[in-house]
């Protein structure tokens, strides 16, 4: 089994805090999902490296800056949300879904961790009131579905985590959401990252 030695191997200069904020996370994620099915059951043993691994790939080079606000639409149970707001303690993170369970799971980890710059929002983003500096997403839809909603809600770039060959995906977009070619970039996590898991997994950076 896969344990959370796995992400101090690539985030060496995490503070004692962090490093065990890491450690609970599965042990929540346990609790919870024994309650509230929020995560595939066979994936659990993977938990490092399926979930949380995988939402840090936007923690290296990331350009959140101290006092930004990021967005995470479609949390899930928190990803990628719940590790990046443990890895940027000094910005604030508001986790957005439409499902109520899922949300109720989010309040239960961000408390367990001590996570006040974690905000859970049960709501449609559609409906949410604020802007924010960046926005960040899990594969929850197909680009050109996702973007019509976060529409003038982000300042400066959108990081979208999503597999598989994209380039017809990005120029549906480009197409029908009124936006230039230019403004995307794919980064390859499996050039962050070794482990064959992120083989054709992507980060999409959305530039304003």
């Amino acid at each position: 089994m896969i344990d959370a030695q796995l992400i101090f191997q690539y985030f060496p200069n995490l503070t004692t805090r962090q490093q065990e904020q890491i450690r609970q996370l599965e042990d929540c994620y346990r609790e919870w999902n024994a309650k509230i099915n929020v995560i595939s059951r066979k994936d659990m043993d993977s938990f490092y490296l399926h979930h949380v691994l995988h939402a840090l790939a936007l923690a290296v080079d990331a350009p959140f800056q101290s006092g930004d606000k990021v967005l995470d639409v479609g949390t899930g149970g928190g990803f990628p949300g719940i590790p990046l707001a443990i890895l940027f303690p000094e910005v604030s993170f508001t986790l957005c879904d439409s499902i109520g369970k899922k949300i109720k799971v989010v309040e239960a980890v961000s408390q367990a961790l001590g996570l006040t710059n974690v905000t859970p929002v049960w709501s449609r983003v559609e409906q949410l009131p604020d802007t924010y500096d960046y926005i960040v997403s899990r594969a929850v839809t197909e680009l050109k579905q996702f973007m019509p909603f976060v529409k003038g809600r982000w300042k400066n770039s959108i990081l979208y985590l999503k597999g598989g060959d994209l380039e017809e995906e990005i120029s549906d977009c480009v197409r029908s959401c009124n936006l230039k070619r230019k403004q995307f970039e794919c980064r390859e996590i499996n050039q962050l990252f070794q482990e064959p898991f992120f083989d054709g997994k992507k980060i999409v950076i959305i530039k304003n």
